[in-house]
């Protein structure tokens, strides 16, 4: 058994090295972020194998992602499909999951982040928008919908990121579009409720306007003349009148790129505690793990190790170049306001497991040292070589879907029937440059249309870490 778990993990150290997830993928990543969409999907192409790998689901996401950037909606779906897909047929590979303890998490399949899963639907709806598929972006709901319900299930403290108040933003505009009044005001009630309690504690998000605006729209639209006068109240508009225009655009702007998991390590003092316990130690960042380990030996050869290494995931948000963006249409103007902060949502969720990772890392040095200290026994010299091995594959997971955005803002834009000119201008933070984008859209009377604009520009260093 000891020379099957060397062996493992020597491979992995070889196929895995030194280097993170986002390093070992530098030229698709540097490609996509300067914008080179083609060649990065060439680079993809290349890449084939890994539809069957470990790391299958980003694999699919990515491809998804950057073929609905390239507009190529049909086929975007497809992947996105696999990739949901594979979240539903998910299950825990018990060997992979053992040999872990005795190597690093990457020999696992990596099966996605809760917010991912998410946003893959999230790109499947807006891709059968563009196709003027409605019903089966009704479907994405749905399956959104059993998403959230799943998350509610999933975690039970009121810490954890149970609710997301931008797909059921998400769903309450879906359902606007397609006429159905009544559930695109539930989605919105509901959105309203988790920014309210749940955002505006977590990420410091309130509501957008338009949120607030779409949810009037809807109460008057349904006939719920009560709840659209309360809201009036509630939102302090009470003079907002439901509009009527002859069509709209959704406009849905993705700005920047969302943070890239790295590696950091912490030193581990090991000192002995009551019945059989050995205490694993941090005082800096106090911290203090127990672990029972019954063999007088293995205590004490515990005991006497001064300290050693464990490696955790982090995320390195990239800073997002351009602070805020509006539409001009004649003229109107039209702020885009932010709905969603993946940077934020990312940061969260991994800090509010975290001391799960640290007990998972420990539990991972603590069966290293306990096989190393068994061997020595033995052979001193194999005990050696099993101990830098150990060194040698302890890393963290640095894997995740690179490809997000940073931050997701929209704003619903009135349209006349027919030809309509629009303006985007994106200003940067730092000296308030703008950028300039001109859109035209064919609008036909009662139609909403939808369309995502991609920034990919971030601020090049510093990077910051959490």
């Amino acid at each position: 058994m000891l020379f099957r778990i060397v062996f493992i993990a020597l491979t992995v150290t070889v196929i895995t090295g030194c280097a993170s997830y986002y390093q070992s993928h530098a030229e698709f990543n540097s490609e996509f972020e300067q914008g080179d969409l083609k060649r990065a999907l060439e680079t993809l192409g290349r890449q084939q194998n890994e539809s069957e790998s470990k790391t299958r689901f980003i694999y699919f996401v990515n491809k998804g992602l950057l073929l609905s950037i390239l507009g190529e909606y049909e086929e975007s779906n497809s992947y996105l499909e696999k990739a949901f897909l594979f979240g539903e047929d998910y299950r825990i590979n018990y060997v992979n999951e053992a040999t872990s303890y005795f190597t690093n998490p990457n020999v696992v399949l990596y099966k996605g982040e809760d917010h991912e899963h998410l946003m893959l639907l999230y790109f499947k709806a807006i891709n059968f928008l563009k196709l003027g598929q409605h019903e089966d972006a009704l479907i994405e709901c749905r399956r959104l919908n059993i998403r959230l319900n799943q998350l509610g299930d999933k975690y039970v403290s009121e810490e954890k990121l149970q609710r997301n108040a931008f797909i059921h933003t998400l769903m309450g505009i879906i359902y606007q579009s397609a006429k159905d009044y009544n559930n695109a005001f539930i989605a919105y009630r509901n959105a309203i409720d988790v920014y309210e309690n749940d955002y505006s504690r977590m990420f410091g998000m309130t509501p957008p306007e338009q949120l607030k605006k779409d949810l009037l729209d809807a109460a008057w639209r349904t006939g719920f003349m009560d709840e659209f006068d309360n809201y009036k109240n509630k939102f302090e508009m009470s003079n907002y009148e439901a509009s009527s225009q002859d069509a709209d655009l959704i406009f849905f702007w993705h700005n920047g790129l969302g943070p890239i998991k790295a590696e950091w390590s912490i030193n581990f003092v090991i000192t002995p505690g009551p019945d059989h316990m050995m205490v694993f130690n941090n005082n800096e960042l106090g911290l203090s793990f127990p672990f029972k380990v019954d063999d007088e030996k293995d205590r004490a050869g515990l005991t006497n190790l001064q300290f050693f290494r464990v490696a955790f995931p982090r995320y390195v948000e990239r800073p997002v170049y351009y602070a805020s963006a509006k539409l001009e249409c004649g003229s109107d103007t039209y702020n885009l306001q932010l709905a969603e902060d993946i940077n934020k949502i990312a940061f969260y969720s991994l800090n509010q497991r975290m001391l799960q990772e640290f007990a998972r890392g420990l539990l991972r040095a603590a069966l290293k040292k306990a096989a190393e200290l068994s061997i020595r026994k033995k052979d001193d010299r194999l005990g050696a070589v099993l101990g830098m091995v150990n060194a040698m594959t302890e890393k963290a997971d640095t894997r995740n879907w690179q490809t997000l955005p940073h931050s997701i803002y929209y704003s619903r834009i009135p349209l006349q029937e027919g030809k309509n000119e629009l303006k985007l201008l994106l200003y940067s933070g730092r000296n308030q440059d703008s950028t300039t984008y001109n859109f035209t859209y064919q609008a036909r009377k009662g139609e909403t249309l939808f369309h995502t604009f991609s920034s990919l520009e971030t601020v090049a260093a510093p990077y910051r870490y959490y």
